[in-house]
């Protein structure tokens, strides 16, 4: 028997979307000079769009395009996965990915409702594929910027590192434990568990 998500009261998605809504205009609007002194930094240090734009798989099953400040060089093939040491991965990139600030721009994906600040992270398509059945529940939440998941994978770069094939690795175990983990987080989520999320993520990224 399928458990059945948490959070469902309408007075939870009501007061989660308001506090997206709120939170992502405020830090949009503060954060505009470090937006935009990021966006230059970008430009300048190597050629191609300021923004990185990929595809994502959203609530219910829509495509999405998930926005980043560009950390890798464009027209350079490679893994579907970014493991750490990877040739792509531009000197400022690498600060931009270590300190997450290359996630910012996903801000506005929360502003315009196909993110939330606290959910499962959004996957690419094809990786979503290999797991019909998981990503069914998972799909009927809006993808978040961070989670618990998200703070337990930090280190993600490194350990695909380590692997002799990093795709392999995330497709075969690292993908499963976040699946894993999102499903917790969908049967216990409350506005009390999302606001404590982001004060630990907060504390991870001053830390």
């Amino acid at each position: 028997m399928t458990p059945r998500l948490g959070g469902e009261g309408l007075a939870y998605r009501a007061a989660k979307r308001a506090l997206d809504v709120v939170c992502a205009a405020a830090a949009l609007a503060l954060l505009a000079p470090v937006l935009a002194a990021t966006a230059l930094a970008v430009k300048l240090s190597s050629p191609g769009p300021a923004l990185f734009r990929q595809r994502r798989v959203g609530r219910n099953g829509q495509i999405f395009e998930i926005l980043k400040f560009r950390s890798m060089r464009t027209g350079m093939a490679g893994l579907a996965v970014t493991a750490g040491g990877d040739a792509r991965v531009t000197p400022l990139g690498r600060l931009l990915r270590r300190s997450k600030v290359d996630e910012l721009p996903q801000l506005w994906n929360v502003l315009v409702g196909e993110m939330s600040l606290v959910g499962p992270r959004p996957e690419v398509p094809r990786f979503v594929a290999r797991f019909p059945r998981d990503y069914a529940r998972i799909l009927a939440v809006r993808p978040g910027i961070t989670d618990d998941t998200a703070l337990a994978f930090l280190d993600e770069e490194a350990i695909l590192a380590s692997a002799p094939d990093p795709e392999a690795a995330y497709v075969e175990r690292v993908l499963p434990a976040k699946i894993a983990s999102y499903h917790r987080y969908l049967a216990r989520r409350s506005l009390r568990t999302d606001l404590g999320i982001l004060l630990r993520t907060a504390a991870a990224l001053l830390r």
